[in-house]
């Protein structure tokens, strides 16, 4: 009966772990932008991983006139080739939005491109997929 009760109890903290689990998140600066990425998993998943990229302007007021790209990539190992992806994210309730299709676990390479006119701004960083 003890077992029993550990068990139930270890479950329940499990569930609740995992229903309250935030989304993984980014904060970087992109030349003058301050910009949050989201993924709506933490840690990003193989298949499709949405994505919300808020940009903000040096005074603090969201950007919503830029167009924005991501491009995702694995380098090339042993056996297998680099894996290169590109999206365009689309602006929706102000911010920028666009799915990652991960192909395999393991680590990729994320850049979000913030292009106004002729000038564009990088956001670099690296997430580990499951």
């Amino acid at each position: 009966m003890k077992k029993f009760i550990v068990t139930v109890v270890s479950l329940i903290f499990v569930i609740t772990g995992i229903a309250f689990a935030k989304d993984y998140e980014v904060k970087k600066k992109a030349g003058d932008f301050d910009v949050v990425i989201t993924i709506d998993k933490n840690p990003p998943v193989v298949g499709k991983n949405n994505m919300a990229i808020g940009i903000k302007d040096p005074s603090g007021k969201s950007v919503t006139d830029s167009k924005v790209k991501v491009e995702y990539s694995m380098p090339a190992m042993p056996g297998m080739p680099a894996m290169n992806y590109k999206t365009d994210a689309e602006l929706k309730d102000g911010k920028y939005t666009a799915i990652m299709d991960i192909s395999m676990a393991g680590s990729w390479n994320v850049t979000i491109k913030i292009i106004q006119g002729e000038k564009t701004s990088r956001v670099k960083f690296s997430v580990d997929a499951s």
